[in-house]
């Protein structure tokens, strides 16, 4: 994909633009800063080429004050751009984060299914990067001109002496954006598949201890950060080695400077104190430079984050958050439906096409891997790459916002996926929890008696994915966080996988209201027990829908398919 230009105000480029005035005030406290740093060179001046000769206390006493108060001034303006800076990185986070959680969701649910958590570290890279000293060093590089022309004014072989060291320090910094761009984003995006490998293990640590396989996974992850460790030492040996080089033409620029100076002293044409001076304007011309050598790892690491907010954010746009529509009834209609998954050529799901009135159940079976679970998740709009239709009440559900469409649809997933917190909150979908509309939806699960065994009820918490609740408690909270609301539309995947007999029948129960009250209900299962409340059975097979209709006409055909062939009547005359 292509990086969007900066000047061509990409949407995060647009955001760091709203804060032109503040960077404006750190312009210009920046120029107060540097332009009191000229203090120190002046005051040497006057020390060492009126006071000293002058002898004069008073002078001294006037000469110091006054520089006092510069340096006062002085402090006080880097004070303020910093804290300048802060609050504006602050309120940069407060106005982008929501934008960069909700597109990197989105990207989570895309083909990439990229880690959330890299987009937050490249915001908190930004963020640090504009409030610390590598944005100061580019605010203070401008001004590497002016303590050089000063340097002029007292002896223009000190200026040009300057001129060729700053020459220097800038071929090493273009030396390291060179050679140092391709390690660093290496190191970075190597350092970030080892953190993604191992919170991946850490999810599934009882099977891993369980089934022995903690040795195996070790070596595979040292491995991995071996590499991790290589790239980054990498990258760190050359961006040593640049700030070695001009750590090296720093000591080198102070010592052939005063060099310089003490035989222009020797010649008569350079006072001792011109000379001291001298050598603190060049030490203060090249230290943005050499300042700006040593952040240039952080400035590579932040523009390869500034680039991949950028591309995330266009990839994903923000949705309109003036779109409504009226709620929806529950009218499902796939029209040639294909769905592809990464890696694999051909599709899960081929032309699949189906209509569903509001008010039916309807149950999906299939053997394993005829893309029940797909059909569920492109029914949700969280399918990444589907091509033809999908329709809810004859609108595409790409065109409906989510956030509008959300309590009007509930999602059972085959993996269920709980949220640390309590059975209320979850219940609730961590909204406004309304007391009322919890205990119906825990009814309806038949889930209302189990809760209130619990120690604290409604208030008990669950623990980090539910992992103090069983199997079947998971399941039963997830059906009624499905059922919260009342909507209109409920895909439940696997619903009964484990539930015992009670859970099962409270699974009919609860469909049977479900269609009472209008709602459409899809149900992928492979158990029969939830088959005697459907309205309609789909038979999906290697991705295609082999039967569709009424429930009695799709289980006799089911009946007929299975019933083994007649064995010829005794006599029967046989074929030649």
């Amino acid at each position: 994909m292509t990086k969007p230009s900066f000047f061509g105000r990409s949407e995060l480029a647009a955001a760091l633009w709203a804060f032109r005035r503040e960077f404006l005030v750190v312009g210009l406290f920046s120029m107060v800063a540097n332009l009191m740093m000229l203090a120190p060179t002046i005051y040497m001046l006057q020390v060492f080429d009126r006071v000293m000769v002058s002898q004069s206390e008073l002078t001294l006493l006037a000469v110091s004050l006054i520089t006092l108060f510069l340096f006062g001034v002085m402090a006080f303006s880097e004070w303020m751009r910093s804290r300048v800076l802060v609050r504006a990185g602050v309120r940069f986070d407060d106005h982008v984060s929501s934008r960069v959680f909700n597109a990197s969701f989105d990207s989570y649910l895309s083909e990439a299914r990229a880690s959330p958590s890299r987009a937050f570290t490249d915001l908190i890279t930004l963020r640090q990067f504009i409030t610390g000293q590598g944005i100061f060093a580019l605010f203070d590089v401008p001004w590497a001109p002016i303590y050089i022309a000063v340097t002029f004014f007292l002896h223009p072989m000190l200026g040009w002496l300057a001129v060729l060291f700053a020459l220097v320090q800038g071929a090493l910094a273009w030396f390291g954006h060179r050679r140092t761009v391709a390690p660093a984003e290496s190191a970075a995006r190597a350092a970030t598949d080892v953190h993604a490998y191992l919170q991946s293990k850490l999810r599934n640590a009882e099977v891993i201890e369980s089934m022995g396989m903690l040795g195996n996974l070790r070596r595979r992850w040292r491995r991995w950060n071996n590499a991790a460790l290589a790239q980054n030492g990498l990258a760190h040996d050359v961006s040593s080695r640049v700030a070695a080089w001009s750590k090296f033409v720093r000591y080198t620029q102070q010592s052939l400077s005063l060099a310089a100076g003490g035989l222009l002293v020797i010649d008569g044409q350079l006072t001792a104190g011109a000379m001291i001076a001298a050598n603190l304007l060049m030490a203060r011309a090249l230290a943005p430079i050499d300042q700006l050598v040593m952040v240039w790892r952080s400035f590579i690491t932040t523009r390869a984050a500034f680039h991949r907010l950028e591309e995330l954010l266009a990839a994903y746009p923000e949705r309109d958050p003036n779109l409504r529509r009226v709620p929806p009834q529950g009218a499902v209609a796939l029209r040639e439906v294909f769905a592809v998954a990464p890696g694999r050529e051909a599709p899960i799901l081929k032309g699949i096409t189906f209509s569903v009135d509001p008010g039916t159940a309807t149950v999906v079976l299939g053997p394993s891997g005829s893309g029940k679970s797909t059909l569920a998740r492109v029914m949700m709009g969280i399918w990444p790459d589907v091509s033809g239709e999908v329709l809810l009440d004859g609108m595409p559900l790409a065109g409906w916002n989510r956030i509008e469409l959300g309590p009007h649809v509930g999602y059972l997933p085959q993996d269920i996926e709980l949220f640390e917190g309590t059975i209320g909150e979850n219940i609730a979908r961590f909204g406004e929890l309304d007391s009322a509309k919890v205990i119906e939806a825990a009814k309806c699960a038949g889930l209302h008696e189990m809760i209130l065994r619990f120690p604290k009820g409604y208030d008990t918490p669950i623990g980090e994915a539910g992992n103090l609740l069983s199997g079947g408690q998971r399941q039963r909270i997830g059906l009624a966080r499905a059922v919260y609301g009342d909507p209109a539309l409920l895909v439940l995947d696997e619903p009964n996988s484990n539930l015992d007999d009670a859970g099962e029948a409270a699974l009919v129960r609860t469909v049977q209201q479900l269609k009472a009250r209008g709602k459409t209900v899809f149900l992928i299962t492979h158990r029969p027990g939830v088959v005697a409340v459907a309205d309609r059975i789909m038979v999906l097979q290697d991705g295609q829908l082999r039967l569709d209709g009424p429930r009695d006409a799709v289980l006799a055909t089911l009946r007929a398919a299975a019933r083994p062939p007649a064995a010829p009547a005794v006599g029967a005359a046989q074929p030649a």
